[in-house]
């Protein structure tokens, strides 16, 4: 899904990570500071300075003075941005949720609980002894 709107939007991956991370974080009145942005995407906060002014001229990101605290910037999405951004996503969730309703729920446990494995499995270090690659 990710890829496929990367594509669509004409996007590189932390930009769309980023405007991913400000659509979440909207959706639950939370404040994204650059720092707090960079922070979340795992780059620096000159890049995170490069990603903000590339979304800021494509119309996507406002950075605006924080209520509070004059000397501290707040990262908004622009309306173009929400249109932009959920008229290629909620496509994508309808389409995923068509699927999901395929499966009861005790076959969603197992499929999630399968997801969670893997991933845990994935993020965790390796032993340290290569692998080799599965036969064809």
């Amino acid at each position: 899904m990710f890829a496929g709107m990367r594509e669509d939007m004409d996007m590189r991956p932390t930009d769309l990570s980023a405007l991913r991370m400000l659509a979440i974080r909207e959706r639950r009145a939370e404040e994204v500071t650059p720092q707090s942005l960079a922070r979340h995407i795992g780059i620096t906060t000159a890049s995170a300075t490069a990603l903000l002014d590339r979304l800021t001229q494509q119309g996507h990101v406002d950075r605006v003075v924080h209520p509070d605290d004059r000397r501290s910037r707040l990262v908004t999405l622009t309306p173009h941005a929400r249109e932009t951004f959920f008229a290629h996503f909620w496509p994508r969730i309808s389409i995923m949720n068509t699927v999901a309703e395929r499966y009861d729920d005790a076959e969603l446990a197992v499929i999630t609980d399968f997801m969670h494995q893997l991933a845990d499995a994935v993020a965790r270090p390796t032993d340290g002894e290569p692998h080799a690659a599965p036969a064809r």
